[in-house]
């Protein structure tokens, strides 16, 4: 009796190992997959609202958008119908 006692344990001990990967696969494969495509469609639409935001402040003429690209260095951002109305 014992030794069957030993094996129903093995496999029960078996089993739990095989689900356990068995849910650690689907987790690879089909959640972390899906929750990266969720973190991208997020980023963009921020990169989006940001490009919006921008532009929209550009056109309207007030002053320029001043965006900086590095260390001590700026782009100053102005619609061309800003310099259209000012030359007429």
């Amino acid at each position: 009796m014992k030794i069957k006692d030993k094996r129903d344990v093995l496999i029960l001990a078996l089993g739990i190992v095989a689900v356990a990967l068995l849910l650690v696969v689907c987790y690879i494969f089909l959640v972390q997959p899906a929750l990266n495509g969720l973190v991208v469609k997020g980023y963009n639409a921020g990169v989006e609202d940001v490009v919006l935001t921008i532009a929209q402040q550009a056109v309207t003429c007030q002053q320029p958008v001043v965006l900086p690209i590095g260390e001590n260095q700026t782009i100053n951002l102005v619609a061309l119908e800003c310099y259209q109305e000012n030359s007429q």
